[in-house]
């Protein structure tokens, strides 16, 4: 259950197996099944994530429903819900899985101490927000700017696999077009 956070943890960091070992022991697994919301709209995060098998996104509805995709994760990735997380205000985006997930999950304030006490894993946290704040300005971007062939490009540079692990509707909904356009648009690559 924890070889892969592990190795994760080794190849991030120069934190030696003792800390590796102590900081494992805080992560408690959680098995889920598809379509299961870890985080509602309007709860406040109160875990990371480290996902061992699956995938989660996270999304917010319109106004009118619709379902607006922001963030996806697989295999060996850290995650949860950021905003609410860190300022432990409501969330105002839902956080689910969309496969049978296995996660490993810790508790923020159980996170944030070893953030506080090791170094390397102090560094691994800054490298998911960096990237975070990365993959964010990426996604504006290529809103401002690019076709919808351009962002499926794109997407498919950055996740090769994505397409093949995540529905059209749910893939349409992260590139801000509609499943019709996407299928459309798949045809032509």
């Amino acid at each position: 259950m924890f070889q892969q956070i592990k190795e994760y943890l080794l190849n991030k960091s120069m934190l030696t197996d003792a800390e590796i070992g102590h900081i494992i022991g805080h992560f408690s697994v959680k098995k889920v099944n598809k379509n299961t919301l870890l985080l509602d709209a309007n709860e406040t995060c109160r875990h990371f994530y480290f996902i061992n098998k699956g995938a989660v996104r996270i999304y917010s509805l319109t106004h009118e429903g619709v379902e607006l995709s922001r963030f996806f994760a697989f295999e060996d990735t850290f995650c949860t819900a950021l905003p609410s997380f860190i300022d432990q205000q409501p969330s105002y985006e839902y956080f689910q899985a969309i496969e049978k997930t296995e996660l490993l999950q810790i508790s923020r304030s159980d996170f944030y101490k070893l953030v506080g006490e090791f170094n390397g894993f102090e560094k691994i946290y800054r490298e998911i927000l960096e990237l975070s704040f990365i993959n964010n300005q990426k996604r504006i971007y290529s809103y401002q700017g690019y076709s919808a062939l351009e962002r499926i490009k794109l997407l498919m540079k950055m996740q090769p696999n994505f397409l093949f692990r995540v529905s059209n509707k749910l893939a349409a909904s992260y590139l801000g077009i509609s499943p019709y356009t996407l299928s459309r648009l798949k045809s032509k690559l």
